[in-house]
């Protein structure tokens, strides 16, 4: 939590500022129970009006200015708590962007989305109480217990001996809190992470008649985490009984022993009034502490997990210098890779060499490694062992933005973003032409779709691509590949939702682009990659085969499996 103090320093006149008026505040506040002890002992006592009168106009210009005082600090406190909050959510978001395949596995999109929202938001407010009570609260306490010294020694004692007892109440409980909120804000990602599997699956879960075992599932997440914040409530709970029952005890006390200081003669009725004021002063600010000290556990607690995030390193080597290999294009040289150091390799001791302008196929069956393959090429995961090189380069010892430039990837899972078509289009190329953007539609098979909705390429896409089909939004993602015309075009298995027809004049299209990129096409047809020049073969993460259709049909029995699953030995 504390690294993250280093983003207040960008606001440091207002984080000056606020504490500093609320110690202005704080000060006008300590000298009305004085105004009012002369108001009784002065004015009401002779019952003097003339004495009255001015001293209430005292008052009253006290309480104005303290107003004045309070929401300025307010001000400066919410800009600087907004504003770190925001620094620290923007430097999260691009900490999330730099990160790996590996470590946004890692992380969890649940808990990616509470650390942006929820745990910034308790950081902020944390920090917003801070700036406004964190010392204010302190100078009353201890400026009350002076106070209380320049009216009477004796009574005073009660407030020296109170205001330790609270202290450790409220350190006792802090230490107890603190860890608890870290374990709660835990079964909130859980509980944030069932909701959101719920809502993108929803289809799925109503499709299999899912839903009573899925509530059911739910509410024992939630009873987990209403049992686990019950627990951490109940603890801070005792926090204001408990300074209620100490301070309420000591201004008893304080009322019996100023009783005798009044009989006895040594102090008047208003300064009774005045020490009673100040303990109350005392009870509403440890009231307000001890919330405060509730809220900076929960905004450490939270800090912590954005720490973790903000000081990930990408597992990405980029230690190793730029060398030329060879003269091969692309190469994979004995990789391997698990996505966990203990699990089973995904991928084991693959070696291939392509050649610029080819196509390359990449079949086998379920979770044989196919997409694993194709994301090492643009450098999403680090092989475990062995080295991609890219143009005679490894891909290591490129810059990934620079590498990245250069390949067009359309994933398996079809992706739109809330916009409209041109929008979506132009993450390929942002300089695209109209022309340039229709080209590449039609090279995709999706330009009479596109010309078919009212707006043309300002036609709404709505979050997810929701009202397009699973084809049309395959074919939008190939042309926002396409666009950027790049040197090498990754296609994982995202012509699955295409009718063979429009598949094979997609095929055709691509062997007609004029830049003659590379193509790495991964499917589960071999209809898709029979034309490709090279096709890969992988079993349980092995290269069991590789070269042409031809080949492979004398040579590679998994691919003989495949293809004669697909197409008869008749038929073909």
């Amino acid at each position: 939590m504390w690294k993250l103090i280093k983003y207040i320093k960008l606001y440091k006149k207002e984080a000056i500022l606020g504490p500093l008026f609320k110690l202005l505040e704080a000060s006008f506040e300590l000298i009305i129970p004085l105004v009012v002890a002369s108001i009784i002992d002065n004015g009401i006592k002779e019952n003097s009006i003339k004495t009255i009168i001015p001293l209430f106009l005292l008052m009253i210009g006290l309480g104005i200015i303290g107003l004045v005082c309070s929401v300025t600090a307010q001000y400066f406190s919410a800009k600087a708590a907004v504003g770190m909050s925001s620094d620290i959510r923007s430097d999260v978001f691009k900490k999330l962007q730099s990160l790996s395949y590996k470590e946004v596995d890692n992380i969890g999109t649940s808990k990616m989305i509470n650390v942006l929202t929820n745990d910034i938001n308790q950081v902020q407010n944390g920090v917003n109480l801070t700036l406004r009570l964190f010392l204010r609260s302190p100078f009353i306490v201890f400026g009350a217990m002076i106070m209380a010294f320049t009216i009477s020694v004796k009574a005073a004692i009660i407030f020296a001996i109170a205001i330790p007892i609270l202290a450790i109440v409220v350190f006792f409980i802090m230490l107890f809190t603190m860890p608890l909120y870290k374990k709660v804000q835990g079964k909130l990602d859980i509980a944030l992470r069932r909701t959101r599997e719920n809502l993108s699956g929803v289809r799925v879960v109503r499709a299999f008649s899912r839903e009573n075992e899925e509530v059911k599932d739910f509410d024992l997440n939630n009873a987990e985490l209403n049992k686990r914040q019950r627990v951490v409530g109940a603890i801070s709970g005792l926090m204001n009984p408990l300074t209620y029952a100490i301070v309420n005890s000591a201004i008893i006390i304080l009322l019996w022993v100023g009783a005798k200081e009044v009989d006895s003669g040594i102090i008047l009725q208003g300064e009774v009034i005045a020490l009673y004021n100040y303990m109350s002063q005392i009870l509403v600010e440890l009231v307000k502490l001890a919330n405060l000290i509730i809220t900076i556990s929960k905004a450490i607690a939270c800090g912590n997990r954005i720490e973790e995030v903000l000081e990930m390193e990408s597992s990405l080597n980029k230690t190793e210098p730029i060398k030329k290999e060879n003269g091969n294009y692309i190469e994979f040289k004995n990789v391997s890779l698990s996505y966990n150091e203990s699990s089973e390799e995904a991928l084991s001791d693959i070696s291939f060499v392509v050649n610029k302008g080819e196509t390359i196929g990449i079949i086998g069956g379920t979770g044989s490694g196919k997409t694993s393959l194709a994301n090492l090429i643009p450098h999403f995961y680090d092989p475990t062992k062995g080295k991609v090189i890219f143009n005679g380069i490894n891909v290591n010892g490129y810059d990934p933005d620079v590498l990245r430039s250069k390949i067009g990837v359309v994933p398996q899972k079809a992706v739109l973003f809330k916009g409209t078509i041109k929008s979506n289009l132009l993450w390929g190329n942002k300089e695209a032409t109209d022309e340039e953007i229709l080209t590449a539609l039609k090279n995709a098979e999706v330009l009479d779709v596109v010309l078919s909705k009212d707006g043309k390429l300002d036609a709404i896409v709505e979050q997810n691509g929701r009202n397009f089909s699973g084809g049309q939004k395959q074919r939008l993602t190939i042309a926002r590949a396409l666009i950027r015309k790049p040197e090498v075009l990754i296609f994982d298995d995202s012509q699955s939702a295409l009718d063979y027809q429009t598949d094979a004049k997609l095929r055709k299209n691509l062997k007609e682009l004029d830049y003659n990129p590379t193509i790495f096409m991964v499917s589960q047809r071999t209809s898709s990659i029979m034309n490709a020049d090279k096709i890969v073969v992988l079993e349980e993460g092995r290269m069991v085969g590789f070269g042409t259709h031809e080949e492979l049909l004398k040579s590679c029995v998994v691919y003989q499996e495949i293809h004669y699953s697909q197409f008869p030995k008749e038929e073909y």
